[in-house]
């Protein structure tokens, strides 16, 4: 296990977050309150796509990215406080429906296990409900394993046996 990364003046936190219980609902929740703690907070468009993992109604996730001075452990606190205000239970079953999952993609450039956290985490590189998105606000980034930037990894991802539907968070229908 390596040490926790204290966190620098200013890093840079990408985010994944999907929902396929009132998704719309509880997507719009964590978003504004992400962005009163975070407010440089950029957010991808949102996209419906199948559950992985289990049998389910479909989930709507997006990607979002800020900074923050905050130390890891401090940052995954506030990301699982996020998650409970939008009715998740951290004794929930891993491949469950969800009302709200926030997965940490990437803290600046920390590479490694660390409590609470896989960095970066492994499976962006499989799940294009992740990467697609991560694309459309972070193309330049560079992933901190691959020296890669996430445009041309996106543009490379052969995503045709999980496609994504483009869906409008703000309207005022709910979108499932």
């Amino acid at each position: 296990m390596t040490n926790t990364p204290s966190a620098p003046p200013r890093v840079s936190v990408y985010v994944a977050a999907g929902s396929n219980i009132s998704p719309t609902e509880h997507l719009r929740r964590a978003i504004t309150a992400l962005a009163e703690r975070f407010p440089d907070l950029k957010v991808s468009p949102a996209y419906r796509n199948a559950a992985v993992g289990f049998v389910g109604d479909d989930f709507i996730n997006l990607a979002m990215g800020f900074t923050t001075t905050h130390a890891l452990p401090e940052l995954i606190n506030e990301l699982q406080a996020v998650e409970a205000l939008c009715g998740r239970s951290r004794s929930d079953a891993k491949w469950a429906p969800r009302t709200m999952d926030i997965d940490l993609l990437l803290y600046g450039d920390a590479v490694g296990e660390f409590p609470g956290a896989s960095l970066p985490r492994p499976d962006l590189m499989k799940r294009p409900y992740m990467l697609g998105p991560l694309a459309q606000i972070a193309p330049e980034l560079v992933h901190p394993v691959l020296h890669q930037t996430i445009g041309s990894l996106w543009s490379r991802f052969e995503s045709s046996g999980h496609q994504l539907q483009s869906i409008d968070l703000w309207d005022e229908a709910d979108a499932l």
